[in-house]
């Protein structure tokens, strides 16, 4: 990145306990925008649904960009996803980016009853599929993990452009994937020398392979400030262990040299979470979008959000 570009910054968005979910995250969205934040992110859950929520905020908070980081395609029908994608966009006015995930085999098969088999190639179609019905309203695919086939087109007034799609991908199977069919990518727990050095040469490779350009990388970093550094890793570590009995995760986790997730996570002065996300940036990161930043409280987030927000300034 060079000295007169401004990276895109943005945030992860939580929800605290009580009152009306979809009101509080909304609230929660016009504090960022008006920390100076560009863009708001959803992960997805089993209590709400992220590409409709982010369609809200969008509708409610009209200078911010939201996406999903993001909705794992197993258990989902691309179809489906894809009317849900554009009913968002067409919501935010073009504000909305639509990002897919292989999810785990944890979530897949028990709470699905659908087996975790051959994530990559079941990537590859579902980008296909969605990719092909964004464009052009309609599609007829017959792959060996997603048989589809549009009944009447699929066009909704409204929705452009059509929604950039990117792929929380980690491994070198759905880096090569994403190289050849996603805009962009939503890196999570991958520190800057594992971007550098194993995310952005399987990407760039892949990409120039097909003929396309290299695409964005989105990295999500958890990060607080606070001035109590063993109370932000405390919280971190127990927010977070979840994450060490992932593969995919473990793996670049253990590249980046930590011991555990929490070990990724930026805590400290606002100086120093900027440096820290500086480092991505260097690395090759277009934007950086800060998670679990509401983990010491809503003046702590704040406080993050706005030393995030002076890299874009």
């Amino acid at each position: 990145m060079t000295a007169t570009q401004r990276p895109v910054v943005g945030t992860a968005l939580s929800f605290q306990p009580g009152g009306n979910a979809v009101d509080d995250v909304v609230a929660a969205a016009r504090v960022a925008t008006e920390s100076g934040l560009g863009t708001v992110w959803l992960g997805q859950r089993f209590d709400y649904d992220a590409i409709s929520l982010a369609g809200i905020i969008g509708r409610e908070v009209p200078t911010i960009g939201v996406g999903t980081s993001a909705v794992p395609i197993f258990g989902r029908q691309p179809l489906l996803v894809a009317a849900a994608a554009q009913t968002a966009q067409a919501a935010t006015h073009g504000r909305f980016r639509l990002g897919l995930a292989l999810g785990s085999a944890t979530f897949t098969e028990k709470a699905f009853g659908q087996p975790f088999r051959r994530p990559a190639q079941r990537l590859e179609e579902f980008l296909t599929v969605t990719r092909e019905v964004l464009t052009t309203g309609t599609v007829e695919f017959h792959g060996t993990e997603i048989d589809t086939e549009t009944p009447m087109p699929t066009a909704l007034p409204g929705a452009e452009p059509v929604p950039e799609i990117l792929v929380a991908a980690l491994g070198a199977r759905a880096l090569a994937v994403s190289g050849r069919l996603a805009d962009g990518i939503l890196p999570y727990l991958a520190d800057p020398a594992v971007l550098r050095h194993h995310i952005l040469p399987d990407l760039t490779r892949a990409a120039t392979e097909a003929g396309r350009p290299v695409p964005r990388v989105v990295a999500l970093v958890p990060a607080v400030v606070t001035d109590d550094r063993t109370a932000g890793r405390a919280a971190f570590t127990q927010t977070m262990a979840f994450y060490d009995r992932i593969p995919s995760y473990r793996r670049v986790i253990e590249l980046s040299g930590g011991d555990s997730a929490a070990d990724l996570a930026l805590v400290g002065t606002a100086d120093e979470v900027r440096d820290g996300l500086r480092r991505y940036l260097d690395a090759g990161a277009a934007e950086v979008v800060v998670t679990q930043t509401g983990l010491m409280g809503p003046d702590a987030e704040r406080a993050t959000w706005e030393a995030v927000a002076d890299l874009a300034r």
